[in-house]
């Protein structure tokens, strides 16, 4: 797979709901709950104000517009950024998945919307890198999303046999489309392992790495796979990145056996040859030292990434960043 496949995979996002929501007159819906989720969405027909906690100015989205949510902050949608909101909650409540809520009769504002909730420990390593507000308004933006969210629209106003499971894979589609435009704006200014995959040379180091992360990596074979000199390329990747190649090879190898540790049977032996540790000693050290626990800790649930928030950010283990020392 390629690395945003493999992030994604990781993180195993969920599509917790998909609906449509119709909304006429003077409107506005207020969602808080959104922790550890995003929201993807795009709007149908009319005209909407996005506002997002923490972001100075509400964001106009026209016909067409595409948007995610990826720091989940509560936000506000509204036909009138004047109007008391109401709590989405409320709206929702009785909303089944794949359906249509009307708020005021409806007929001025349609939108289509999927929230996610992300299944890994390490939704950080994804949601740190992005921008509380994505918005896809560029005519070649809306085009790339047009399919996906013409088809989910039809599948929500005549709902057919299997129709859950098509909207589930529209609403990843969208996700990952979502994601995909905006890597393809370029990142100016921005720094981190997403960024680093609009970058070509940096981009086939870091799928050298996701293809093959047992393999003994040197400076130098992947500076070679970056068509760079060895010490021109240490320096861009960490300048992209944040972290050292090799910083980033031992943080993924980790998030890696930590996901098998949590979720599969196998030995802590069998996980660390297969990340290219000959040493199971070796192999716990570094786990430990990037998660914050033992290789078994971890395995029996006490990792702190599934602990409280304080302890997952004291132990960095959400991040593809370099580790101290």
């Amino acid at each position: 797979m390629d690395p945003l496949s493999d992030v994604l995979s990781l993180l195993k996002p969920r599509n917790h709901m998909s609906a449509g929501f119709d909304a006429g007159g003077s409107w506005s819906i207020q969602f808080t709950d959104q922790q550890g989720s995003i929201k993807c969405g795009a709007v149908v027909s009319g005209q909407c104000w996005l506002s997002v906690e923490g972001v100075p100015d509400a964001v106009r989205l026209e016909t067409g517009d595409g948007f995610l949510l990826p720091s989940g902050r509560p936000f506000r949608l509204a036909g009138d950024l004047t109007a008391t909101p109401v709590d989405a909650r409320k709206i929702f409540s009785n909303a089944r998945d794949g359906g249509i809520v009307s708020c005021n009769g409806g007929g001025d504002c349609f939108l289509v919307s999927s929230r996610f909730v992300l299944g890994g420990n390490h939704a950080g390593i994804l949601l740190r890198t992005l921008p509380p507000i994505v918005h896809l308004r560029n005519e070649p933006d809306r085009a790339a999303l047009r399919w996906s969210v013409e088809r989910m629209m039809q599948e929500l106003r005549e709902p057919q046999p299997g129709g859950f499971l098509v909207i589930q894979h529209l609403a990843h589609m969208m996700l990952v489309q979502a994601l995909r435009l905006h890597l393809s704006e370029g990142f100016r200014g921005g720094v981190g392992w997403l960024f680093a995959l609009a970058d070509k040379q940096m981009s086939a180091a870091i799928n050298a790495m996701h293809e093959d992360p047992a393999h003994r990596w040197t400076l130098q074979a992947l500076a070679a796979r970056a068509g760079m000199s060895r010490s021109s390329f240490a320096l861009r990747f960490k300048e992209t990145v944040g972290a050292s190649p090799m910083d980033y090879l031992m943080r993924w190898r980790m998030l890696l056996a930590g996901d098998r540790l949590a979720n599969s049977s196998d030995p802590v032996s069998a996980i660390a040859l297969s990340l290219g540790y000959e040493s199971e000693s070796a192999f716990s050290t570094a786990f430990k030292r990037v998660m914050g626990c033992s290789p078994r800790q971890y395995g029996r649930g006490r990792n702190p990434a599934s602990s409280s928030p304080g302890e997952a950010e004291a132990a960095r283990a959400d991040r593809l960043e370099p580790v101290a020392g």
